[in-house]
C-alpha cells in the first residue's frame, strides 16, 4: 500500500482514513466494530472521530473495538474538541478548562492512555490562541496527546497558531481537516497551497459530498428517508442544492462510463488531488466499506481529472460544505 506522510510529523498513514460520524447514529455498535476490524485488516491505520459524534458513543465504540482486537498500537486515533458536550457554561469552546476536561473524557471513552492526533474541531475567535495552544502543549508534555491539528479553519488562523507556537516553543499543528469534494473546491484557492507550503497534512472530510456525488438525491426538497440530509436537518440539509444534485447526476454517468462506482470515483478524486494527504470515508455499513477499499490501490487518470474539472471548475463550488464555519462569509446563490 502507498502510505503517506502525515504532515511534518513523519508518521505514515494509509491513503484513506476511517471517519466514524455514523457510528451509533445510525450504524449499530456491532456493525461499527465490524467496520473497524475490516478497515484495519485492509490496511487503514487512521481512525477519525470527535467527542460529539453520537454524544461520545463513537469514541466508546472505537475504544471497545481496539481493546477487543488488540490493535491500539497499530492505528492512529484522531479525535476533536470544541463543540458543546454538556449544559454548563464551560462545557464548550477552546479554553484551557474545556480542552483539558474534554481530553480526559475522550481518553476514558477511547480506553487509551493517549490520543495520536488531537484536533480543534473549529477555531475560536473569542479565546486567545495562546491559551488554547498552551493547554494543548501541556497535554503533549504529559503524554496524553502525540500531535495536534485543526479542523475547518481559515489559513490565516492556522498561520497565527504556527507563529505562536514558534514564539512560545509550543508543539506545532501538523494537520488541517477541511471539507473537500468535487462540489466544494474552495480550499484549493488558499488553504491547500498554504498547507502544502507549511508542510501540514491536508485531511479531506466529506469527499462523497453527503451522497450528492453518488446520485443519492433527486431534488433538494424531498430527500431519501435514510439520507443524512433527511436524518440530520440544519447544516446538513442546507448542503443539498439543486446545482449539486445536477452535477451529481452527471458525475454518476461519468463513473459508470469508466467502470467505477460513483463512491469510488468521488473518493479517488479527493485522494489524488494535489496537496491532499488522505480523505475520510464514512461507511454506514460493512458493504459500503467494501466499496471504498479498492480505491486505496487506484490512481486517478488524467482524462478523468479533466472531465471532473468541466463539471466543477477548480476553486469553485456548487454546494456549501463550509456552512458550519462561522468565519466563511461567502454565501453563493445556487
Amino acid at each position: 500500500m502507498d502510505y503517506r506522510i502525515l504532515g511534518r510529523s513523519g508518521v505514515k498513514v494509509s491513503p484513506l482514513g476511517l471517519g466514524t460520524d455514523n457510528f451509533a447514529n445510525p450504524t449499530s455498535t456491532k456493525e461499527s466494530i465490524q467496520i473497524i476490524d475490516s478497515a484495519i485488516g485492509a490496511g487503514i491505520n487512521f481512525i477519525d472521530t470527535a467527542n460529539t459524534y453520537a454524544k461520545g458513543e463513537s469514541e466508546c465504540i472505537i475504544g471497545k473495538a481496539l481493546k477487543d482486537n488488540g490493535y491500539r498500537s497499530k492505528v492512529l486515533i484522531a479525535t476533536k474538541v470544541h463543540y458543546r458536550v454538556g449544559e454548563g457554561p464551560n462545557d464548550e469552546g477552546n479554553t484551557r478548562l474545556h480542552i483539558i476536561k474534554a481530553c480526559e473524557d475522550s481518553l476514558k471513552r477511547l480506553q487509551t492512555d493517549y490520543i495520536d492526533l488531537y484536533q480543534l474541531h473549529r477555531p475560536s475567535f473569542e479565546i486567545p490562541l495562546d491559551e488554547t495552544l498552551g493547554a494543548l502543549s501541556d497535554l503533549v508534555t504529559q503524554g496524553k496527546v502525540r500531535y495536534i491539528g485543526s479542523s475547518t479553519s481559515p489559513a490565516w488562523k492556522i498561520m497565527e497558531a504556527l507563529h505562536i507556537s514558534e514564539l512560545r516553543k509550543y508543539p506545532y499543528f501538523i494537520s488541517e481537516q477541511s471539507p473537500y469534494n468535487l462540489l466544494d473546491r474552495r480550499v484549493e484557492n488558499e488553504l491547500i497551497p498554504f498547507c502544502d507550503y507549511n508542510n501540514l497534512a491536508m485531511i479531506a472530510w466529506s469527499p462523497l459530498a453527503m451522497g450528492l456525488l453518488a446520485g443519492r438525491y433527486n431534488n433538494a426538497k424531498t430527500m431519501p428517508k435514510n439520507s443524512r440530509g433527511n436524518l440530520r436537518k440544519g447544516i446538513y440539509s442546507e448542503r443539498i442544492t439543486e446545482a449539486g444534485i445536477s452535477v451529481g447526476k452527471e458525475f454518476v454517468k461519468l463513473a459508470e462510463k469508466n467502470s467505477l462506482k460513483p463512491v469510488q470515483l468521488a473518493t479517488l478524486w479527493a485522494k489524488d488531488q494535489p496537496g491532499v494527504t488522505l480523505p475520510l470515508i464514512g461507511p454506514k455499513t460493512l458493504e459500503q466499506l467494501n466499496d471504498y477499499l479498492p480505491v486505496m490501490d487506484m490512481k486517478l487518470k488524467k482524462s478523468l481529472i479533466k472531465k471532473c474539472d468541466l463539471l466543477v471548475p477548480p476553486g469553485s463550488a456548487k454546494a456549501n460544505f463550509h456552512n458550519s464555519a462561522t468565519w466563511m462569509k461567502m454565501r453563493l446563490d445556487w
